[in-house]
């Protein structure tokens, strides 16, 4: 079973960027569609964005679409979100996902099993 530590949270100003990166260990990695997640204080946690198994396929939450790039890196066990243009609304706790399922259709609706234990990211203003 494919395993999910993340890396990269930490404190920046609004208008900065930041990068996440989510490493995985375990068989069959590059077969699993990724996705990111996050969840404020005080709220449900809401979908970020995911990817296909080949990276030849994304998909964005309407609040950070145009901001947030995710990608992967299949030969570094690695998926990565580059977040920038960030503001306070996008402080929260990251986490990375992972679904069996290649493709990424539906992934943010999916009964996902495999997390990271998530990343704090703070957005001072």
């Amino acid at each position: 079973q494919v395993q999910l530590v993340e890396y990269g949270g930490g404190l920046v100003q609004a208008g900065g960027s930041l990068r996440l990166s989510c490493v995985a260990s375990g068989p069959s990695f590059s077969s699993y569609s990724l996705g990111w997640f996050r969840q404020a204080p005080g709220k449900e946690r809401e979908f970020v964005a995911a990817i296909s198994w080949s990276g030849g396929s994304t998909y964005y939450a309407a609040s950070v679409k145009g901001r947030f790039t995710i990608s992967r890196d299949n030969t570094k066990n690695t998926m990565y979100l580059q977040m920038n243009s960030l503001n306070p609304e996008d402080t929260a706790v990251y986490s990375c996902a992972a679904d069996a399922a290649p493709y990424v259709a539906g992934f943010h609706v999916r009964d996902l099993k495999i997390w990271g234990q998530g990343t704090l990211v703070t957005v001072s203003s």
